[in-house]
């Protein structure tokens, strides 16, 4: 659940009272200018989710090789945007090549369990071809995991094959130096030299099914973004190694229900207040000798958030994290005896948690970037002989650490230092930091990568009107090439549609306690006098903001084309706007989110060109949960509601999220009691549409049986559409399709309908 991109140009101005205020476009003068959309073609959702891709080409996980001589990614094809191959782009020469074409060389066998649940917990289960690669630390080559098996690819185009095993690889990489190839396979870890091709087990052959080794736990997969279960040291002379045992967890049987047969899981799912994995953690040679145990501590009852070497691979560093994550302890390990010491302990502010990130770096002299809430917001800090020294401050947020370049003293990171809305990239001197320097255009939406040297970047970029941009820069910024121009030009996919396309407005709205709560709008072509409907779309949760200056997509353009007022408000407990803001949902999910969504359509109420009785609400994960109580908390305020997949009690969600947020239900039962959705679901009196994937192994099936027999046994009617064999994400070319298609002919029979022409 913890886990969801400007041609036209917008008029500005502003509107406020005492509690209101918007700006870009008036939405008035933007509905009666219609003249330039005579003859523009309308979206509908099937195109909206056909190939090409009406966002141009949207490259993942640009990386960029270790000398910064080559850019590498991850390109869709144009006849199937869901297909992935590996393309590279040479500076010197600045020619493309597709290093590696999924079609020739895949075998489109079916995946392991395990492998598909690890595309979910990456959120790239509904993708094909090549979905991760890795560059090898001397960058002369590159690992890539295809179908099951391993290639690796070079530079001028060769690929060698390295497995051909009917099991599945897991989490393969090479050793820093290139020597070695290691990979799960069967929850062991498996070592061997690249050249020779003769990888062995070095982990022991467990007596239980339960144990694994070089793996990360679900949860760590799931809520704390950690995928690795094992770190090679600089010298490749060791490698730290995860082993959990997942005997306590209790066993949840997951019937995963498809279109001609369902099959059953024994799926380990640790949810809230029921036990954990047993974690543990070694040092071992590439060979599996000398294998020395970690000491994590007496708690077993612990988090290991975080591994990494230090940069002379003498000390191993983990981060501990504490079963109520109010507490991360930062152990340096010797990893010849495994004795540790805390170095330094992070600690929650009271009513809070820690936010875990991985926006931290060890330098080449031991000391350490490290990103904290401490003083209210997200900022970075200098670590070094046991004394801190702050390098960004402010009411604004660091959303990612990009790079250290140590040469010359440059910490480069993104942030919200001018708008909240929009994160540009800055840099800050590590010495002296004072007023940090942006390198980004202002309007634009930004996100960065960079080489081991910081002195490479590749910058993203996108507008409300301008799909996803990147290129590559120099470490001022200063854009070098293209990697992906995406100009809005005649050949552009989305062409036919450019001359309808709505910019959104943005403004605010003051919640309850005083705080602005930032909303976006698209309005259709309006006529005056005429009231419309709005498509109130939310999400609610923490970790997640959905207001944002940057490229929508077509799925709002699609909404807005049907005639429909689009509508998104961030409410308090998103993230980026301070751990106040945030930490108000703290033992309280499902009361200040609802109040804050009910302000906004109290606003939306407001306005003379808004039908006040056809507003309908809609949520996927946490929104469809939110959707749930929104609807049980203002009946009649919302014309209808459209509940995703949603959690309906949250002892049924896993430890790490759950906790994090609402506490340990054997702690505080009341909390968990008043914050479901199923003590009040006969007070749901306006229309409901209930949707969820019957395969879900994040937000179990379970929770819409509970919430389907509850409405049922209190006789409250209810709509709902299931989907056989699709988990948590139901999504795909047609299936998509039926998706939307389903929820807007379930709004025309509740007459949540545009006027008439």
């Amino acid at each position: 659940m913890s886990r969801f991109s400007t041609l036209l140009a917008a008029l500005c101005a502003t509107v406020s009272t005492s509690s209101i205020s918007a700006e870009a476009a008036p939405v008035t003068q933007q509905a009666t200018s219609s003249s330039a959309q005579a003859g523009t073609q309308i979206l509908d959702f099937q195109r909206v989710f056909a190939s090409p891709s009406l966002d141009g080409p949207q490259p993942r996980e640009v990386k960029i090789s270790p000398d910064g001589r080559y850019l590498t990614l991850l390109r869709n094809r144009s006849e199937d945007r869901q297909r992935y191959d590996l393309w590279g782009y040479d500076r010197e020469s600045g020619e493309w090549r597709m290093l590696v074409d999924s079609l020739k060389l895949g075998s489109n066998r079916e995946l392991s369990e395990a492998e598909k649940m690890q595309r979910e917990r990456k959120r790239v289960g509904d993708l094909k071809g090549i979905v991760a690669y890795d560059w090898s630390e001397d960058g002369r080559s590159i690992i890539v995991p295809l179908d099951g098996d391993l290639y690796l690819a070079g530079l001028d185009g060769s690929v060698r094959r390295l497995t051909d095993s009917p099991e599945d690889e897991l989490n393969s990489a090479l050793s820093p130096g290139g020597k070695y190839l290691s990979f799960v396979r069967e929850q062991r870890l498996w070592v061997g030299s690249l050249e020779k091709g003769a990888q062995v087990p070095i982990t022991p052959e467990e007596a239980s099914r339960t144990v694994h080794w070089g793996e990360a736990e679900f949860v760590a997969q799931e809520e704390m973004d950690r995928m690795a279960g094992y770190w090679w040291s600089p010298d490749e002379s060791r490698i730290a190694v995860e082993r959990y045992d997942e005997a306590p967890v209790k066993v949840v049987t997951r019937a995963a229900i498809g279109a001609e047969g369902t099959r059953t899981y024994e799926q380990r799912y640790p949810s809230a207040g029921t036990p954990n994995v047993l974690v543990s953690l070694f040092v071992m040679k590439p060979d599996g000798s000398g294998k020395v145990a970690v000491d994590l501590g007496g708690d077993a009852d612990i988090y290991v958030a975080r591994v990494n070497w230090a940069r002379d691979g003498k000390t191993l560093y983990v981060q501990r994290q504490d079963r109520a994550q109010s507490r991360i302890d930062m152990l340096a390990v010797d990893p010849d005896t495994g004795k540790s010491r805390v170095l330094f302990t992070e600690t929650a502010a009271k009513g809070s948690w820690i936010n875990l990130s991985s926006n931290y770096r060890f330098l080449k002299d031991g000391s350490l970037i490290w990103w904290s809430e401490r003083d209210g917001f997200g900022h970075l800090y200098h670590f070094a002989k046991g004394q801190w020294r702050q390098l960004t401050s402010g009411q604004w947020a660091v959303t990612r650490l990009v790079s250290v370049d140590e040469a010359s003293g440059r910490v480069l990171f993104t942030g919200t230092r001018d708008d909240v809305l929009s994160p540009q990239l800055y840099a800050v001197d590590l010495a002296k930091p004072g007023t940090p320097q942006r390198l980004t255009e202002t309007g634009w939406y930004n996100a960065a990568v960079a080489n081991k040297d910081g002195r490479t970047l590749v910058i993203t970029r996108s507008s409300p009107s301008q799909p996803s941009q990147s290129y590559v820069a120099d470490a001022e910024g200063k854009r070098l090439a293209w990697v992906e121009e995406n100009r809005l030009d005649a050949a552009h996919p989305y062409a036919p549609y450019l001359a309808g396309h709505r910019t959104p407005t943005y403004g605010t709205v003051k919640a309850e306690d005083g705080s602005d709560l930032h909303w976006l709008m698209i309005t259709p072509k309006m006529e005056p006098g005429k009231r419309y409907p709005v498509f109130f779309e939310h999400y609610g949760g923490p970790h997640s903001q959905q207001v944002a200056r940057q490229w929508l997509g077509a799925l709002p353009q699609a909404i807005v084309d049907k005639g429909y007022i689009y509508f998104r408000l961030d409410n308090r407990g998103s993230p980026n706007r301070g751990v106040k803001f945030e930490s108000q949902i703290h033992q309280a999910m499902g009361t200040v989110e609802v109040a804050d969504q009910r302000a906004g359509a109290e606003y939306l109420k407001t306005l003379d060109f808004v039908d006040p009785k056809k507003i309908a609400t809609y949520g996927w994960s946490y929104g469809g949960y939110m959707t749930l109580k929104m609807l049980q908390a203002d009946q009649g305020l919302y014309a209808a509601g459209i509940s995703g997949a949603p959690v309906t009690k949250w002892e049924l969600y896993d430890t790490h999220y759950t906790e994090r947020y609402m506490g340990d239900p054997r702690k505080v039962p009341e909390a968990y009691k008043a914050s479901d959705a199923i003590e009040n679901a006969a007070k749901i009196t306006d229309p409901l549409l209930l949707i969820h994937g019957m395969s879900d192994d994040n937000v179990v099936f379970e929770n819409s049986t509970v919430l389907i027999s509850k409405l049922q046994a209190q006789a409250v009617p209810f709509e709902m559409m299931l989907y056989p064999g699709y988990t948590h994400a139901v999504k795909g070319p047609m299936i998509s399709k039926h998706v939307w298609d389903t929820i807007f002919a379930f709004l025309t029979r509740h007459g949540v309908t545009p006027p008439s022409p």
